[in-house]
């Protein structure tokens, strides 16, 4: 039988880098005591142990101490002491959660007329095409970006001074946008949430480090995140699937307020555009929040569409053993060996009424030029996995609603992001570098002159601005009340010499495509609105598992 254990708690000091055999000596001694065992005992009757999940308790920075829920299966006749407590459990667990996933809907199989298509090969389009493949669906993949391989080298060209690919950065190509950050995993997926789980069991299937299904604040960094992508490409493709690179959707084809294709153009290596149509009744359309071409599209096709609140800021950077030595106190170094470089979540009402929050926080990561447009500067931050970079970054957000982008129109949101885009641009020189201010210069309206103890880390380097010239008026004074309260919560948050970024605007998508309780476009049967760009999700683990229960939804309506 397996029972789940919560609260065991062992102290940090006690634990080692690397070292798991220790780590489970710990953890069964704890278990025995628990289950009211001997040594021996245990050791007769305990015949598996897995972490479930696993957490740094830093109440007591001093004497830091780790968390777990561990499950154990054990010989029911050796159990002396009560279960189906608060602390003690009886579960069903599976060590293949993923099989078990596609075999339970599998149940749901019927067969389609014609291939879904799946527009899109970010999180939410990966995820549905590989739900659709494993079922047999065969499903046609469009995606307008490249392939990760000649991404990697496009983006990496930007960045280091040439030419912009519009259609494939870091915003569009395989894996979508989270491919270029840092592979952060979180989300509120409950235990019970399956979908959730099976995502999470995809991603070690095809190469992510077990440890993502048990720790408080998984991620696996842009480096290892590229290697995964491809796994699951490779692996669809073997299934049957088509995955097109270099090709665009720019049109649905609907008759009768049903879809019954798309057409596509195929951008080929000498420049020569060839536009084809693909007949089919399912559209999943998972574009990503900054396909602004096809928002525009399909606005002209009236899909229906509404306005919806996102957020917009800078990226602020500090020295990454600064918020260590915040965080840990005075076991930092342990901690850094023990829990990886730490992070920060954090969060302020302004008076205004606005929202201050962090973003997408990067321990020893790096900023980024996420740009794909000519002319616009988009600031976002990466990291590897392990996270060895000098600088700590973080998104430095305010929230903005359709109130800030008045009119008819549905894409006032995108123009509202354009507008801080470019004067992003202009601030930094009308090149590709980035608008850069200390912190203390930002919050008393001075163009700052020299760096202190933080050098910028921006990819296309940078050129000292007044962000205040930059942000809207209402943004820049909620940063402006949001950043003390933030330094009283990190010691050094609110330091002088910290860095400022411009700017930050594509946190979410600025639109929702709107669909119904089936999943299904309000205005068009058989397409399915999927992912962040949808206005369905924020992030990699979310917009998957949009993806993914799109898909469900659609086997439903079949």
């Amino acid at each position: 039988m397996w029972l789940r254990i919560t609260e065991i708690k062992i102290h940090a000091k006690y634990l080692s880098e690397g070292d798991n055999a220790q780590e489970l000596a710990l953890l069964k001694n704890k278990i025995y005591k628990r289950l009211g065992m001997s040594l021996e005992q245990g050791n007769n009757s305990v015949s598996s142990v897995k972490i479930y999940r696993k957490s740094p308790d830093l109440r007591k920075k001093s004497e830091p101490q780790f968390v777990y829920t561990v499950d154990v299966e054990v010989d029911k006749s050796h159990i002396s002491k009560q279960i189906n407590n608060n602390e003690i459990t009886v579960i069903s667990r599976s060590d293949n959660l993923y099989e078990d996933y596609i075999k339970t809907v599998s149940k749901k199989i019927i067969k389609a007329e014609k291939r879904p298509v799946v527009v899109g090969f970010g999180p939410a389009g990966m995820f549905s095409a590989l739900v659709l493949a494993e079922l047999g669906y065969k499903p046609i993949v469009l995606e307008r970006g490249q392939c990760v391989e000649d991404r990697i080298n496009s983006v990496a060209f930007f960045h280091n001074g040439g030419k912009l690919n519009t259609e494939s950065n870091i915003q569009f190509g395989e894996g979508g946008a989270g491919t270029f950050s840092d592979g952060k995993l979180n989300s509120l997926i409950k235990d019970k949430d399956t979908v959730g789980r099976f995502v999470l069991e995809a991603f070690v299937k095809f190469g992510a480090p077990e440890e993502i299904l048990y720790r408080n604040k998984p991620h696996i960094g842009t480096d290892v995140l590229r290697k995964i992508v491809k796994n699951i490409r490779q692996y669809i493709i073997s299934k049957g699937a088509e995955v097109r690179f270099n090709t665009k959707m720019t049109e649905l084809i609907i008759s009768g307020r049903k879809i019954a294709g798309v057409k596509a153009k195929v951008v080929a290596t000498e420049g020569i555009s060839v536009e084809e149509k693909i007949e089919t009744d399912c559209v999943i359309l998972a574009i990503g929040h900054s396909a602004r071409d096809t928002f525009e599209k399909i606005k002209w096709q009236k899909v229906a569409m509404e306005k919806k609140p996102f957020s917009v800021g800078v990226r602020i950077e500090h020295l990454q053993k600064d918020i260590d030595t915040s965080q840990y106190g005075e076991a930092a170094g342990l901690m850094r060996r023990l829990n990886g470089a730490a992070d920060y979540k954090l969060s302020h009402r302004a008076s205004n009424g606005r929202g201050v929050y962090t973003f997408c926080m990067c321990p020893g990561g790096f900023v980024v030029s996420a740009a794909s447009e000519e002319g616009q500067i988009v600031t976002n931050g990466m990291s590897n996995y392990d996270r060895a970079g000098k600088n700590a970054n973080s998104a430095l957000l305010v929230s903005v609603t359709p109130v800030d982008f008045p009119g008819s129109d549905v894409l006032a949101g995108v123009e509202f992001q354009r507008k801080i885009e470019g004067a992003a641009y202009a601030a930094g020189g009308s090149t590709w570098r980035a608008p850069c201010q200390l912190l203390g210069d930002f919050i008393i309206g001075r163009k700052s002159e020299s760096l202190g103890s933080v050098e910028p880390t921006f990819s296309n380097g940078y050129a000292f601005a007044d962000l205040n010239s930059v942000l809207p008026t209402e943004v820049a004074q909620a940063l402006k009340e949001g950043i003390p309260a933030f330094g009283k919560k990190i010691k050094g948050f609110d330091s002088y010499d910290a860095v400022l970024t411009g700017c930050e605007t594509r946190s979410s998508s600025p639109v929702r495509i709107l669909r119904d309780e089936s999943g299904n476009s309000v205005s068009v049967e058989g397409l399915f609105p999927a992912g962040e760009g949808a206005g369905y999700a924020g992030g990699i683990l979310s917009a998957a598992t949009d993806g993914i229960k799109v898909v469900e939804k659609w086997l439903d309506r079949l």
